[in-house]
């Protein structure tokens, strides 16, 4: 008896994920819930579990595989004595039927000749649950579209990419079709899919060199590739700068530090201060809070602030629900879970969804100054920077050194004006350097 591994729900909007690492081969003796694949998804990487005891018996999903929900990733076998699996190349044990694996070495050894048109043929049969439903909706032969995945596979973006080939020139279609019969009508063009030209050979890729190495973009990556590149094309995004003076926020952590960490358990830092601040600045101008949705513009009535966060896949921003209702030590608290988990890989998929504002922490690395592109469909994001002493002209004409600042405000220009968007800024600022705002705000 075996048992089907599936690929579980991933969550809300994603459909498919890639195979990043199996932990376990073919014929391993595996424990019930023990971890045996690690998924990579557009958001998160996620661990599938075995939902047996038993062997390992076979893998259907190779690493570097495309997968949907639902789809069949291996099979576990009850029977620890189960007969060994075939250990010859994927491709050969896919393309050849079972009376062909039987037949005796003299009458193989006849077809040989044969057996090289045949290799493509396993590209059908290999395809991922994604890539057949592609081929098979648009009824495509497989063997005429250009392989890149790992193997030689075919890919989702392989199947895409013939799809946006143009058809095959009139000329050309002109050419291919049937003569006119003599003394008789031109035949009906039959009603079959429009014939497509051939497409173009993929561009060759530079070789590494000695002292280079060439890796696979992970999914996560691309997909913020994707996300960033399409809020520069779609959104008219602007931004506006500011400066922050952070004595009174550093004396109000100075002053509470001890008792704040004793009592809750973490340490008070700047990030709940801002996080405030700009819940203060989004009640004020809703329309930073906002979004479009094709032809309206939807005003959000919550304050779900997302918090850029950096991990060893890529760039990830969890979302602080209803900031505006936690404390300063829960937002601590949440921030500093996030970033750890992220580091683990273990954030959930829900945690990643939504968002009505974003905050990014550039500072932490030691940037100055930037220009954070938008967190789409979101409106605004706010950028924070190093904090460096500078010097200073204070109200009364003296020149002192103050702990400084650099904050950004990246917008929709579309939706946000500018007198908001440097208003919304001017308030932050205010809110940061005078926390007591914060506090009668709340």
């Amino acid at each position: 008896m075996t048992t089907d591994i599936i690929v579980p729900t991933l969550g809300e909007s994603v459909t498919e994920a890639t195979v990043a690492k199996w932990f376990k081969a073919v014929g391993d003796t595996i424990a019930a819930d023990e971890p045996l694949l690690e998924l990579e998804t557009d958001k998160v990487t996620l661990e599938v579990n075995a939902p047996a005891a038993g062997t390992l018996a076979e893998i259907m999903a190779k690493e570097g595989e495309e997968v949907a929900v639902g789809g069949l990733l291996g099979r576990i076998s009850d029977d620890a004595a189960a007969k060994k699996p075939d250990t010859r190349p994927d491709k050969t044990r896919e393309a050849a039927p079972e009376t062909e694996r039987k037949k005796a070495p003299a009458e193989a050894a006849a077809e040989k000749p044969s057996e090289k048109p045949r290799e493509a043929a396993p590209a059908a049969a290999a395809l991922s649950p994604a890539v057949r439903k592609l081929v098979e909706e648009h009824g495509l032969d497989p063997s005429r579209i250009a392989a890149s995945g790992k193997d030689g596979r075919l890919t989702k973006g392989d199947v895409l990419a013939y799809l946006e080939q143009p058809s095959e020139p009139p000329a050309a279609a002109a050419e291919a079709a049937p003569a006119t019969p003599p003394g008789g009508e031109a035949a009906a063009p039959a009603a079959a899919e429009p014939a497509r030209a051939e497409p173009a050979p993929p561009i060759p890729t530079r070789p590494a060199g000695p002292r280079e190495e060439r890796v696979r973009m992970t999914r996560l990556r691309k997909m913020v590739a994707a996300r960033l590149k399409s809020a520069q094309n779609t959104a008219a995004m602007l931004t506006t700068f500011n400066e922050v003076d952070m004595t009174a926020a550093n004396a109000l952590r100075s002053r509470y530090r001890d008792t704040f960490e004793k009592k809750h358990g973490v340490r008070l830092g700047i990030m709940s201060i801002f996080v405030k601040a700009c819940v203060v600045a989004l009640q004020e101008f809703p329309a930073v809070n906002g979004e479009i949705d094709g032809d309206d513009i939807v005003y959000k009535n919550y304050y779900d602030i997302a918090i850029a966060v950096s991990s060893p896949q890529g760039l990830v921003v969890p979302v602080l629900r209803d900031a505006d209702a936690l404390s300063f030590a829960a937002v601590e608290a949440k921030v500093a879970d996030f970033g750890k988990r992220a580091r683990e890989g273990r954030l959930a998929m829900e945690e990643l969804q939504g968002g009505t504002f974003t905050i990014t922490n550039g500072g932490v690395f030691g940037s100055l100054m930037s220009t954070p592109i938008l967190n789409p469909p979101q409106s605004g994001i706010l950028g924070m920077h190093k904090v460096q002493q500078r010097p200073m002209v204070m109200p009364d004409g003296s020149i002192q050194a103050r702990p400084m600042m650099y904050v950004a405000l990246s917008y929709d220009h579309r939706i946000i004006d500018g007198r908001d968007a440097v208003s919304f800024l001017v308030r932050v600022k205010e809110c940061v350097e005078d926390p007591q705002r914060v506090l009668l705000a709340t």
